[in-house]
């Protein structure tokens, strides 16, 4: 009996005890299956929570830019007036051509024609100044195109210094000066050149 005694300890370890009861055995294999159902859920709540995490990072939306009616209405106006200012430019340099050549003795309708379309011009870059200011503030948060209309608007604001100064400064001086002429002539066509240019920039680049 002692030999048999110490083969159940060492068998059974300090857990069994010399004279096990049918509820201690019971016991013991309670606790001997309960092992499995802690281990298998805790694995089951990793593997819940690695289904249900992100694979990976929201990506963050563009800010959208708002734009009012009369951002619209002002585009239309501003485009439409822009491509009338290509037949008076075209009218401004036949009979500006009449002018320098001719000065004093060019015919009625050159000095005419010059002076209505100086003034229709100067009416026309008025009025695309302030809509082409106006809208370029509005989209000052779009960064699309941002550089382009930039670019746009400070060499319209250098052509609109070119024509002032054409017309409000050597205008006079021109008909009686030939210096003065050719240098009216001079800064008036580099303002035309930079107005189509920055034009068609505008519509063929941005989009």
């Amino acid at each position: 009996m002692l030999a048999l005694g110490v083969l159940v300890l060492i068998i059974g370890g300090s857990d069994v005890p010399l004279t096990a009861s049918s509820s201690s055995i019971h016991e013991s294999a309670a606790r001997a299956d309960s092992v499995p159902v802690i281990v298998s859920t805790a694995i089951d709540s990793s593997a819940r929570r690695a289904f249900t995490a992100p694979l990976d990072t929201p990506r963050t939306r563009r800010h959208a830019v708002e734009l009012s009616e009369w951002y619209g209405r002002r585009l239309t106006l501003h485009r439409y007036i822009a491509y009338a200012t290509v037949p008076v430019f075209a009218l401004q340099w036949a009979a500006g051509d009449q002018l320098y050549k001719k000065s004093a003795d060019a015919p009625d309708w050159a000095k005419t024609m010059h002076r209505v379309g100086a003034t229709s011009l100067a009416g026309m870059f008025t009025v695309n100044t302030v809509t082409g200011a106006w809208n370029w503030w509005d989209t000052r948060s779009q960064s699309q195109g941002r550089v382009l209309r930039t670019i746009h608007a400070l060499t319209m604001l250098s052509a609109d210094a070119a024509f002032t100064y054409a017309g409000a400064k050597l205008s006079n001086d021109a008909e009686t000066n030939a210096d003065k002429r050719r240098e009216h002539r001079t800064v008036a066509l580099s303002a035309m050149g930079v107005t189509i240019v920055s034009g068609l920039a505008m519509k063929l680049l941005n989009r």
